[in-house]
This record gives C-alpha cells, structure tokens and sequence, in this order.
C-alpha cells in the first residue's frame, strides 16, 4: 500500500509553544554531562581522585531515572507546564549551589539536586508536546523538541571544558544556573493562557487510575521493554569509546569526545529528515531501519576502524537510534491521554535503568568474551528489537481517550 502524502515540512505549523518546550529540553540537556570535561578541576580543588569526582555523573543518572515515575504523576496531577517551570527554576537554583559549595559532599547534594530538577523537564516536555500536537503530526514535533535537548548534550560537555578552561568549574555551573533560571521564567511566560487542558483533580484516586489506564495497554509493556533494551545496547556502549580508541593508539580524550558527539549530531540530522523519511518508511519501516541501521553501527565498530570512522558510524548509529526511539516515544504518548506525563516518565525511567544497566553487561561481554562478540551480539538484539517492535506494536486508542 502506499503511504499518505504528506505536507512538505515547511507547512507543517506548530504552536509556537513547541519552540518553549524545546528551549528548556536545551537548557535541562547541557547539566546532564557538563561537568564532565571539568572533573580533574574539581577532585584537585576538593583533593580527591578523579574516580570519586566521577560519582557525581553517576548519582546524577541514577537519581534521574528513580524520580521519572513520581514527577510524571505529579505533572499530571498539578498541571505539566507549572511542574516544567518549577523543575526549571530548581535546577538553576542547584546549580548555582553547586558552584558555591565548599566541600565536595555539598557539590554531590547539589547535583543530586539538579538530577531530580533536571528529571522533571524532558519527560513531561515530550507530554506537553503530545498535549499540543495530533498524533498525525506528534513525531515531527517530538523530533523538534527532540532536537533542543540533543543539542543541549552535544554544546554542554564541549563547551563546559572551553568555560573551564577561562573560568573555571564553578564558573561553568553559574552559566547553567543562569540558563535555567532563565528558561523557567520563559516557560512560564510562554504558558500563561496557554489553551491546555486543565489539570485533573489533586488525588490519589486519579494517580491510581491513570496507572491502571497506562498498564492496561497492549503497547506498554513492549513500549518499556523496548526502551530499556535501547538503552543497555546504545548508550551502555558509551563509557567503552575511549578505551576501544585507546586500544588502536588514539589517546587523546579529545577525540573521544568528537567521535561520541557523532551520536547527538546523528541525532540533530534525524530532526532534520524525519518528516520526510517518516511518510516514506512509514512507523513499521522507520523501527525496522532504526535497528538495522544501529545494528551495522554496532558491527562496524567491533572491528575497530579509525577515529574518523567511528565518528562517521556513530552519526550513523544517532540517526538510525532516533528513528527508532521516536515512534517509541510516539507510541508512550498514546499510552494514555489522563496520565500523558506519567506515561512518558516511566519511558524515561526504563530507558534510564537501561543505560545503568547497558555498561554492566557490556563490562560482563568484554570481559568473559571479547569486544567482538560482544558487539556483534549486541548489533543481533538491535535487528530482533526493530522487527518485533514493528510487529506487536500496533496503533491502539488508550481506554481514558474520549
């Protein structure tokens, strides 16, 4: 059968809110790896080894994930713009904490902090996209909204070690506290009167009903399996980059981070073409490419071709990630219409738990079977994973829908 024609990408209109939404995706995404690149500056102020210094990129995911199933409820509970704007504010506030901390305990609860703050904006903008858009036109607008936050993780670890490098740690963490504060007061400007529906009423019993509106769906249980299985093969991939560089001689870590930024620019491209490829593919064909295209990524890296390469394949592996992961945020959004940001947050959740779990199994393959087996097998699970999610993932109406 032929796909339905669509408007070509410049006549698709949005509401001009989506360009709010995509704008605090941007400025949640730069603290998530921020710090990263000023590491050493922090364990030599707080005299601590880098190993210690790292945990506070771990605290920060974890604590990401936990929160998703509380600050999806709460959204739909109190309203998504009101929890997007008060997260918003929170994480510049953290931030800024942050860099006035004296000890290195104290910049740890602040960016536990900021992982609670920063945890309560991208979910619930996917929700608040959702609540805007129809779902002929959702992802398209999700891949507009997408492309805030992917660009936010591509500037915020780059650009934090150049600040560093002038300003030092803490001056990176005023410029983020600053950007959040910022993006708060813009959210809650660009909300005001907004044609939202209005928040259901503050109890329990609606918590309790959305859940068993969302576990009730078919799709759900592929939905988050699917997520969590993206997250372990993609990102739990992630910590490994440097070390297979380092292995063929490439020891610098600027390298690694340009061939790892070949995701979020494979990323940005996905945002650029989705709403062409999505009517030719159609959703079944974008999930099918999406693993299969993954999948090549994976196996091409097994082997351990040079850094340009690598970068070149892991563009590729963004691209063909996205497209998959987009109909799956698709299809999280249609899980329910009451409990819309609940829904999106335990995907974030699952997907979160995913890439805690993805760098201890690939940690187990490497170890007990070798890089290349480990990849490939990897590579094996992305093609199973985009052919049964195009079979048993199909368009179902969610019991709340009136």
């Amino acid at each position: 059968m032929h796909q339905p024609v669509t408007r070509p990408p410049s006549d698709q209109k949005f509401p001009p809110a989506i360009n709010i939404i995509a704008l605090a995706g941007f400025s949640a995404a730069l603290s998530t790896r921020a710090l990263d690149p000023v590491l050493p500056h922090v364990a030599d102020d707080f005299a601590i080894s880098i190993t210690t210094a790292a945990s506070i990129a771990a605290g920060f995911a974890l604590i990401y994930a936990l929160v998703q199933p509380a600050i999806g409820a709460a959204a739909d509970l109190f309203g998504k713009a009101r929890l997007m704007t008060a997260c918003l504010a929170l994480l510049g506030v953290a931030c800024i904490l942050g860099a006035l901390a004296t000890s290195f305990s104290g910049l740890f609860a602040s960016r536990i902090l900021a992982g609670i703050a920063a945890g309560g904006v991208f979910p619930v903008a996917l929700g608040l996209t959702a609540d805007l858009v129809a779902p002929a036109k959702r992802q398209v607008a999700i891949g507009r909204t997408m492309a805030g936050s992917m660009t936010g993780n591509l500037l915020g670890s780059s650009a934090s070690g150049i600040i560093g490098d002038f300003i030092g740690w803490r001056g990176v963490l005023v410029i983020l506290g600053a950007l959040g504060l910022i993006a708060a007061v813009a959210v809650a400007a660009g909300f005001r009167g907004a044609a939202l529906t209005a928040p259901p009423k503050t109890d329990f019993k609606t918590l309790r009903q959305g859940y068993r509106t969302i576990f009730s769906n078919p799709n759900t249980r592929f939905c988050y399996s699917a997520v969590f299985v993206e997250g372990c093969c993609v990102f739990g991939l992630f910590p490994f980059i440097a070390a297979f560089l380092f292995d063929l001689g490439e020891k610098s870590l600027s390298i690694a981070g340009i061939v790892i930024a070949g995701f979020a620019v494979g990323g940005l491209l996905y945002t650029l073409t989705v709403s062409r490829v999505l009517p030719w593919l159609g959703v079944k064909g974008m999930m099918i490419a999406g693993g299969g295209i993954v999948a090549l990524q994976l196996g091409a890296l097994a082997f351990g071709p040079g850094w340009k390469l690598q970068f070149a394949s892991m563009l590729a592996m963004g691209w063909g990630f996205y497209m998959i992961h987009g109909c799956l945020q698709v299809f999280a959004s249609e899980l329910s219409i009451g409990a819309r940001a609940t829904a999106m947050s335990l995907h974030s959740f699952f997907f979160f738990m995913g890439q805690t779990v993805g760098p201890l199994a690939y940690g187990f393959g490497l170890h007990h079977g070798g890089k290349v087996p480990t990849l490939l097998a990897s590579a094996a699970i992305m093609v199973m994973l985009g052919l049964v999610c195009a079979r048993l993932l199909k368009p179902r109406a969610p019991s709340d829908a009136r």
